[in-house]
């Protein structure tokens, strides 16, 4: 797809049910598609047996992750069974600044307070194609009880109300479809006009200068 301009990159968050195939979709496109970065996490919890610093998270105390609070540095955060996790500010722009189109899965509480802070960012919902389906694929994994299957469709009914806030709906019903269907989302979302102000703004600077040396020549 041509682009009006391949300098700089996004921010795309992915939010959707429990079960929906988010993260099976994410892994999909950073296989695919060269341009994908994953956004990298601060976390305060212990890094496990095989996780790397800076690649799988940002391991912090809870003193570095409160200073990043006070400071305005993460773009989100939130507290999980006793541990603090939130999305750098740095690392997201330096990825976009590299021309990269950083991948951020949250759920939707907190991709609104990232569009507060970040109005450009691309909000994308993963669902399956009936509740039904997300039935089966919840109880298909074998590792939910049927409390917590209960749990993960209640939590759905409450999230489904908030899929309007949403820039696009992906219906993961066939993954290579649904892969192809946010790639191609996501590219097209990216140079919406409303998302392109910087390089607009260099276009008619640039046709302003074009023009005072046409009647001046």
């Amino acid at each position: 797809m041509r682009t009006a301009t391949n300098s700089k990159g996004s921010l795309t968050v992915i939010s959707g049910f429990s079960g929906a195939g988010k993260g099976t979709i994410m892994k999909a496109l950073l296989k695919k598609y060269s341009c994908y970065q994953l956004s990298v996490s601060v976390t305060t919890r212990k890094p496990r047996p095989g996780e790397v610093d800076g690649k799988d998270y940002f391991f912090l105390t809870q003193e570095e992750f409160q200073r990043k609070v006070d400071n305005d540095e993460l773009l989100e955060h939130a507290g999980y069974v006793d541990h603090c996790y939130g999305t750098p500010r740095a690392f997201v722009d330096r990825k976009i600044a590299e021309g990269k189109d950083v991948l951020l899965e949250i759920e939707v509480q907190g991709a609104a307070i990232v569009k507060k802070k970040r109005p450009d960012t691309i909000l994308l919902f993963v669902t399956p194609p009936s509740a039904q389906v997300l039935r089966e694929r919840l109880t298909g994994r074998g590792t939910e009880s049927p409390e917590v299957v209960k749990e993960r469709l209640e939590q759905a009914a409450r999230e489904v109300k908030q899929i309007g806030d949403y820039d696009a709906l992906i219906v993961n019903d066939d993954l290579d479809r649904a892969v192809e269907t946010v790639h191609q989302t996501i590219q097209m979302l990216k140079n919406t006009p409303a998302r392109q102000r910087e390089f607009i703004g260099s276009l008619k600077q640039q046709l302003d200068d074009l023009n005072r040396e046409l009647e001046n020549s």
